[in-house]
C-alpha cells in the first residue's frame, strides 16, 4: 500500500516547513534577518497507464491515463528578500543600509564574509568591527582622541575632535556589495553570508551606486520576519502535518482488514 510512504513522506515535509517557521519566528528581533520560506515539489509518478497511449482492444488513444504520485519532497528553503523597518538607536555606528547591498567583513581564516547587521563596535585599537569582532572592509579606525563620528548617506565616515569641532577629518568610506543573485548566498550564522557559485561574484562600490543602497547612521535594520503570518502558516503547517497522520491510521487500518479476511 503506496499511502503509508506516501503519507510519511508528507509528514517529513510539513516537518520541515515547521523548523523553516521556527527560525523565522526565534529571529524575530534579529537585525537584518529575511524570512525563510520551505518549498516543495511533488515526486515522481508511476504510470499505470501513460496518457496518449493507444489501448490494445481497439486501437484508441487514452485521454489522461493513469499516473500514481509518490509523494512530496523539498527542493528549497528561500529567502525571501525584504527590507526591514529602519528603527532609530542613536549609536554613531549603527547602521542602517536602505536597499540593496552587504557589508564586507573580513574571517579569521582571511576570507570575506558579508552582513546587513549595521551593529557596528570599536576594537580597544579604534578599529570598526562586529559585534563578533570582524573587522569591516576597508579597515577603518577612529582615533582615540575622536569626540564623535559622522557617516554621510554615500558612506564617508568623519571623526570630530574637541579641540577643533570645526575640522572634521575624513577616515574613510564604506563599500558595500551586490550580488546577482542574493538568495544564492550562503548562510554561515552570526547574520554573515559566503559568497557562492549560485550567487555571482561580489560587486564591490560605494553605497549609493550601481543600484545599491545608501547608509543611514543612528539607525539599524529590523527584521522582516511577520509574525502573524508565520503563525498562520505554523497552523497549516500543523493541521497538514495531522492529517497525513491520519492517512497513515487509515492505511494501517485498511491493512489491518485485509489481514483479517479469511
Amino acid at each position: 500500500m503506496r499511502a503509508l510512504q506516501i503519507a510519511a513522506t508528507g509528514m517529513s515535509a510539513q516537518q520541515t516547513r515547521v523548523e523553516v517557521i521556527s527560525n523565522n519566528l526565534a529571529n524575530m528581533s534579529t537585525t537584518g534577518y529575511n524570512t525563510r520560506r520551505a518549498e516543495f515539489a511533488d515526486l515522481h509518478y508511476q504510470q499505470a497507464i501513460r496518457p496518449g497511449s493507444v489501448t490494445a482492444s481497439d486501437g484508441t488513444i487514452v485521454p489522461a491515463g493513469v499516473q500514481l504520485g509518490l509523494g512530496v519532497r523539498p527542493t528549497a528553503v528561500s529567502v525571501i528578500l525584504a527590507q526591514g523597518s529602519p528603527v532609530e538607536t542613536g549609536g554613531d555606528l549603527d547602521l542602517a543600509i536602505q536597499g540593496e547591498g552587504y557589508l564586507e567583513v573580513t574571517l579569521p581564516s582571511g576570507a570575506s564574509a558579508y552582513t546587513r547587521d549595521g551593529a557596528l563596535k570599536r576594537s580597544p585599537d579604534g578599529l570598526i568591527i562586529t559585534s563578533d569582532g570582524y573587522p569591516v572592509v576597508p579597515g577603518i579606525t577612529i582615533p582615540e582622541d575622536a569626540s564623535s563620528v559622522s557617516i554621510s548617506p554615500d558612506g564617508e565616515i568623519y571623526a570630530f575632535f574637541s579641540d577643533r569641532p570645526e575640522e572634521p577629518e575624513l577616515l574613510g568610506q564604506f563599500t558595500l556589495a551586490g550580488f546577482t543573485n542574493q538568495k544564492g548566498l550562503e548562510a554561515i550564522g552570526s547574520n554573515l553570508f559566503l559568497e557562492t557559485g549560485a550567487s555571482g561574484p561580489a560587486r564591490v562600490t560605494t553605497p549609493g551606486q550601481d543600484g545599491l543602497g545608501t547608509v543611514l547612521q543612528g539607525y539599524l535594520e529590523e527584521s522582516s520576519v511577520d509574525a502573524v503570518r508565520e503563525i498562520t502558516e505554523l497552523i497549516k503547517a500543523q493541521r497538514g502535518y495531522e492529517l497525513n497522520a491520519k492517512v497513515i491510521t487509515a492505511a494501517d487500518q485498511m491493512l489491518g482488514a485485509t489481514v483479517q479476511v479469511r
